[in-house]
């Protein structure tokens, strides 16, 4: 039976790997949280491979507080950058396969079709420049490590899209978002079954840099429309500009993922993403007919 480690198991992935250890009963599972394995601590790391000897980690812990670590590249740094490189040594030393996540916000800005693996990165942001980071000194380390870059990230868990917008949907008449950023939302359930799938691939597969994201294009104007429409929510939403939403950090204007990579060498069959939110919104409690009038 092949051992399998999930760090960042408080996270909206880990939570989706935790649902994933019920229904893959013929796996061990370890899932562990910050409390438990600080992967910014070699000893920590060391001490947790050698003694439990997993076949896959799955390093889903990373610090993804995007403005705040615009003000805090050291906290950023440690997780992003010390931790992966400390987690991917201990694999190393150990013979553990090691799937690490990255982001799409390590790509050049300039792009105006499906970005590549191979495409010029140049991260506008303290986010982006450390999870580049983190997947240079992954491979490093360990040179056979899975990279998966995804975009636009939600779930059922934690803080994300598609959750806010359905508690801001809730509490106001009328919401404005911005219709000039480009991507894929990514529901997080789908993303761990994914990495299952291309973590027990025979090795042969290959190492490297991988895109995932779901299938087809939207704005974050259009993912909240669709989040809206399919939650029965009547709030009136209006698109506006980047500009007239100011953040501490730059997000990319166009984050669409070209899959073929991925997709060509695992086999994956990749839904739309308006499967992904129909899906996980099923997964949370149905919004009932007085919250969602206006």
């Amino acid at each position: 039976m092949k051992r399998i480690l999930v760090t960042g198991g408080d996270g909206q992935l880990g939570q989706c790997f935790r649902q994933l250890a019920l229904a893959r009963p013929d796996l061990r599972w370890k899932i562990v949280g910050r409390t438990e394995l600080d992967i910014a601590r070699p000893e920590a790391c060391r001490a947790l491979l050698a003694d439990w000897q997993p076949d896959v980690c799955f390093n889903a812990a990373a610090y993804t507080a995007v403005d705040k670590a615009e003000s805090d590249e050291a906290g950023a740094w440690q997780v992003n950058v010390d931790g992966a490189a400390q987690l991917a040594a201990a694999c190393a030393a150990t013979g553990c396969r090691l799937l690490h996540y990255s982001t799409d916000y390590v790509y050049a800005g300039h792009y105006n079709r499906p970005l590549r693996e191979t495409d010029e990165t140049d991260p506008q942001g303290v986010y982006g420049a450390t999870k580049l980071a983190g997947e240079q000194a992954v491979l490093q380390q360990l040179p056979s490590a899975l990279i998966v870059r995804t975009s636009w990230v939600y779930s059922a868990y934690g803080h994300n899209f598609l959750r806010s917008m359905l508690r801001l949907g809730r509490e106001r008449a009328q919401l404005r978002v911005v219709f000039d950023q480009v991507g894929s939302p990514t529901a997080a359930d789908d993303l761990a079954v994914a990495s299952l799938q291309m973590a027990l691939a025979p090795v042969a597969a290959g190492g490297g840099i991988y895109n995932y994201s779901h299938e087809g294009v939207c704005s974050w104007y259009d993912f909240a429309a669709a989040i809206f429409e399919m939650a029965g929510i009547r709030t009136e939403l209006l698109p506006i500009e980047s500009a007239d939403f100011p953040t501490p950090a730059r997000r990319p204007n166009f984050s669409v993922l070209n899959k073929t990579k991925i997709k060509e060498t695992f086999g994956l069959q990749i839904p739309h993403w308006r499967t992904g939110v129909r899906r996980v919104l099923n997964q949370l409690e149905p919004v009932s007919s007085n919250n969602s009038q206006t």
